[in-house]
């Protein structure tokens, strides 16, 4: 099969490059930028409608166009600036940087071209969502903070766990196979205060996209999803103060020149203060959090480009100074762009992550820390050959140091003694090529190849099993429960105590019929060898990350995905539809009774299964007037299993093992049946907009208990197979008013009030049910728990 790849990319680039001398040709490049901060844009479409053909810009807002010998007229299109037309005579190499202004706040329709929207409808990318800035502030949410994570909720084929959780789980993978970016680190965890708020501060970003399917080569690690946040550089024209005054928290940010046009810096700060009150009302405990965004850019000339940018979070929740939970993430990022020539450019990173997670236990008397960090160096080349091929080649390297946890006593007399557990090493080499191939102008392909390597590096301490096998199947009770190690070995930090290799081919396709339809495919493969050991719903700060190795295999994955796209009135109107098909190899499932915390031998409770998903989207979307928003719909199913072993030989009698859950299929915590959004945006005026969002989805998947027995006067439950019983159905209705003086014309201090109600009819979702017997009548009963009712808000945005 890896032959038949090889051969097939081979001939689509021979074939490609044989046909790069037909003509004379030139080329036009340039960055596309905002013309009041000089803010470089991310995904302008640069359009040559007599050609019928175009391109968007990077992450770093350079475009590429190698066209025949002519005149052309150019068209320039990016949602909510004004649009560029303007004639060249392309017969020589032309270097045209673009500026953008800002669309005039008028209520008139604004349509987009048609050819910018044909554009769109040739690429063969799919399974991609992008959400603006000001997208993201507009959906009302709870406590009224604007948050990335929320808002990416209402996109087709995402889900989360339910309110109050953190991370978000896409078509039906868990939050753990998402590799959330921001500008190109690591993101650990996702979440403050436990999955109230995002850590990314929406004043501070400049684009995000979530890809759920097709994901270019350029990306890996993770099987379900990558989330692609940028940080803004800063305004290198002038000094500009933003922020907001909400309920429970407020944020601040600063940008502006170091150098006019030349170099600008950007400092954001975010807080919450709402554990201030709390001793008010004589309540000793406190959650909080804290995070800060910043970021450097200096052009050194027309040719060099460097950037520094950092995020630091941390949260802390306490309760009486007896338990004291802080955690968050690091992360510093230095980048340097070169454009070796108009049709080649380079990015290199060096990259620094980390996530903490730190508990106290002053009751008990001892101090818990853990975490992850890596370092990565990428370089990545972007190749624009023609106006019809362009190609995206790289090498990416990362060290990894994972914590599982040191014990630590807070006090002499406490007991207890210091211990830390195993400490973990491991690189991941990866190499890709993707090729972006337009064919003719209704057929497009985009396919390439990644080539991943992980290595497993020594430790101070492994244990050895008998027969290699640190889970034992008993075949009297039908269960499985932790094998004793008969030695343990110092490998020390030089051995390699695994190797795994794996080729990743990625393959899209767009065929369009016309200006306005078109049928998109896509196989993925993808190797991830991070696993986030955590039996609960959605992730918590105390769940940690342990990398492959000789007992856990890399998790792979094979994605297919076929969908219909079309532009509804020039693109007023967008239809888009898709089906996929998830299988995923060595899916790490957990014996029953499985202990995750400070577990020194996490091997011996857990076990490599399979799980495969799959489903079909429709997102419906109206793009412009003062009624713009869109309906998605996502029907799919999630499950896993984890099948018995081989039989094995004890005694002569052959163990035949009954696998988890009888080898059988069940549904995993994150199947959603059904899951129905709705966004609306309706501006009545330039004082008022108004927003709202309806959400419905089936209840999640768990537990309850199918009987019970009494032993020694007590009454124990016992449970059937796994997740066969649901939650309630979730849904709710938020609603938001922004009212915008008329006075902010006439001023410099321009200020906004955004009023929100989240849950408007107080619906009591479920965020668990328990059973316990009721002390009066000793009848068993059921206990719903829910987190949010109805929560009204008010937030005061500002900018000067």
């Amino acid at each position: 099969m890896d032959q038949r790849i090889r051969h097939f990319l081979l001939i689509l680039l021979i074939c490609s490059l044989a046909n790069l001398s037909a003509q004379q040709k030139f080329t036009i490049s340039g960055t596309i930028s905002e013309a009041a901060s000089n803010e470089t844009l991310i995904g302008v479409s640069l359009v040559v409608p007599e050609l019928r053909t175009g391109v968007t810009t990077n992450e770093y807002g350079f475009y590429s166009l190698t066209l025949p010998k002519g005149n052309y007229e150019i068209q320039i299109s990016y949602l909510g600036f004004k649009d560029i037309r303007q004639t060249i005579t392309l017969d020589k190499d032309l270097k045209i940087n673009f500026q953008l202004e800002e669309q005039a706040e008028v209520l008139e329709e604004v349509t987009l071209t048609e050819d910018v929207e044909k554009l769109n409808i040739r690429k063969p990318q799919m399974s991609v969502n992008a959400l603006a800035a000001q997208t993201i502030k507009q959906i009302p949410v709870v406590l009224g903070e604007a948050d990335v994570v929320k808002s990416i909720l209402l996109l087709p084929g995402v889900t989360n766990a339910g309110e109050s959780s953190s991370g978000f789980n896409v078509r039906g993978g868990a939050a753990d196979q998402n590799l959330i970016l921001l500008d190109e680190a690591t993101i650990f965890n996702s979440s403050h205060l436990f999955g109230f708020f995002s850590v990314f501060n929406p004043d501070a970003i400049k684009d995000v996209k979530l890809f759920k399917g097709g994901i270019p080569s350029r990306y890996g690690g993770r099987v379900s999803s990558v989330l692609e946040i940028f940080q803004k550089e800063g305004n290198s024209k002038e000094f500009q103060v933003n922020g907001g005054i909400g309920a429970v928290a407020s944020r601040l940010l600063a940008q502006g020149p170091i150098v006019k046009n030349r170099a600008a810096f950007l400092v954001g700060g975010r807080a919450s203060y709402a554990h201030l009150f709390l001793p008010l009302i004589d309540i000793d405990n406190k959650a909080y959090f804290y995070d800060l965004n910043t970021k450097l850019n200096y052009r050194i000339n027309e040719r060099n480009n460097i950037y520094l940018s950092g995020y630091f979070g941390r949260d802390l929740f306490s309760i009486s100074d007896n338990f004291v939970n802080v955690y968050g993430n690091a992360v510093l990022n230095f980048r340097w762009n070169h454009l070796f020539s108009s049709r080649l450019f380079s990015n290199l990173s060096l990259i620094y992550s980390d996530y903490f997670y730190g508990l106290e236990l002053d009751f008990v008397g001892f101090e818990w820390d853990s975490g992850i960090q890596n370092f990565n160096i990428k370089y990545d080349l972007k190749h624009y050959l023609s106006e019809n091929l362009q190609i995206n080649y790289g090498l990416n390297n990362i060290y990894y140091r994972f914590n599982p946890g040191k014990i630590v006593p807070n006090s002499p007399d406490s007991g207890i003694l210091e211990e830390q557990l195993i400490e973990k090493y491991a690189n991941e080499f990866a190499a890709y090529v993707d090729i972006e191939h337009n064919l003719s102008d209704k057929l497009s392909l985009q396919y390439g190849l990644r080539i991943s390597h992980f290595l497993r590096l020594g430790q101070d301490e492994l244990n050895v099993y008998l027969n290699n096998n640190p889970v034992i199947f008993d075949p009297f009770t039908l269960t499985y429960r932790e094998a004793e190690p008969i030695d343990v070995i110092n490998p020390g930090r030089g051995a390699n105590l695994a190797n795994f290799f794996n080729l990743e081919p990625r393959f899209a396709f767009s065929y369009s019929f016309d200006q306005d339809n078109s049928v998109k495919g896509s196989y993925t493969r993808i190797a991830q060898y991070l696993h986030l050991l955590s039996n609960t719903s959605s992730p918590t700060p105390l769940d940690v990350w342990t990398p492959s190795g000789p007992f856990v295999e890399p998790q792979l994955l094979d994605q297919y995905a076929l969908g219909y796209f079309k532009n509804i009135k020039g693109g007023d109107y967008t239809l888009e539809t898709e089906v996929y098909y998830k299988d995923i190899q060595n899916r790490i499932d957990y014996i029953d009774g499985a202990n995750l915390i400070a577990n020194n031998a996490i091997e011996q409770v857990i076990l490599n299964g399979e799980a495969r998903a799959y489903g079909w989207e429709i997102l419906f979307r109206k793009n412009t007037g003062r009624f713009n928003g869109w309906l998605s719909y996502t029907l799919s199913r999630s499950e896993q299993r984890t099948p018995g072993r081989e039989p094995t030989s004890d005694n002569g009698r052959t163990n035949q093992e009954t696998g988890i859950n009888r080898g059988q299929w069940y549904n995993t915590p994150f199947d959603k049946t059904h899951d129905i959004t709705l966004f609306g945006n309706f501006e009545l005026n330039q004082k008022w907009r108004f927003n709202a969002n309806f959400t419905y989805q089936t209840g999640q998947p768990t537990n309850y208990p199918i009987g019970q027995f009494e032993f020694q006067g007590i009454t124990i439950p016992y449970y059937g197979l796994r997740n066969q019983e649901r939650l309630p159905d979730y849904h709710r209705l938020d609603l938001s008013a922004t009212l915008t003086p008329k006075k902010n014309k006439q001023r410099k201090l321009q200020g906004e009030w955004v009023f929100s109600i989240y849950n408007v009819y107080n619906r009591r979702n479920a965020a668990s049910i328990n059973f316990r017997r009721n002390q009066d009548t000793g009848v068993n009963e059921a206990v719903r728990t829910s987190i949010f009712g109805i929560v009204p808000a008010l937030t005061y945005n500002f900018k000067f």
